[in-house]
């Protein structure tokens, strides 16, 4: 089992990136919630990771701290949630939030992340209840200070349909988006204006 990867990012693609471990370039799936905090391509990288191993594929999963990837191994253990939807959570809610709404048995605010139906929402309340207590869930995400590459709306629209949203939502969340937003901040953004729809 991979449990945590050191090296160099060389690749950031929604929600993909590539980081280089000793000449081999491990690709990872990770969060937005992960994503808003990594440094700019070509630096120094640490990522908590998990591994699934499927008769077809092996996929990798990587996470900016333990505490998410907890958090991950909790959701996939729920019948009717995998890998993308777990992801999917945790890019739309913060720890603190997913914690808030399965206390709270808030099936709405769960619903609202793409992927999770009024049914799977409230599996995820029956299941989680009680055991989210013990993780020691942060606040929210801190922004990355990098400079926004050029095509910052289609990094962020390419980031929405990884995440399950279909154009016309992604494109609508996007489109009153400032000129020089970041693209962690545009995501966090567009996440903020599709969880009211």
């Amino acid at each position: 089992m991979i449990g945590r990867l050191s090296g160099t990012l060389l690749e950031k693609q929604p929600p993909h990136v590539v980081v280089d471990a000793h000449g081999v370039g491990y690709e990872l799936d990770v969060p937005m919630s992960t994503l808003y905090v990594l440094p700019a391509v070509g630096a120094k990288v640490e990522l908590f990771t998990h591994l699934v191993v499927r008769e077809d594929a092996q996929l990798l999963y990587g996470f900016a701290s333990r505490v998410e990837r907890d958090l991950f191994r909790e959701l996939i253990k729920i019948s009717g949630i995998g890998a993308k939807i777990a992801l999917a959570i945790l890019s739309g809610l913060s720890g603190d939030e997913l914690a808030l709404a399965i206390a709270s048995e808030d099936v709405a605010r769960l619903s609202k992340v793409p992927g999770i139906g009024k049914k799977t929402a409230e599996r995820l309340v029956l299941e989680l209840k009680g055991k989210l207590g013990g993780l020691p869930v942060t606040g929210g995400v801190p922004s990355m200070t990098a400079a926004a590459p050029a095509g910052v709306n289609n990094d962020i629209l390419h980031a929405l349909l990884a995440l399950g949203y279909n154009e016309r939502e992604a494109g609508a969340a996007i489109k009153d988006l400032p000129a020089g937003t970041e693209v962690s901040d545009g995501i966090r953004q567009a996440l903020k204006r599709l969880a009211r729809v």
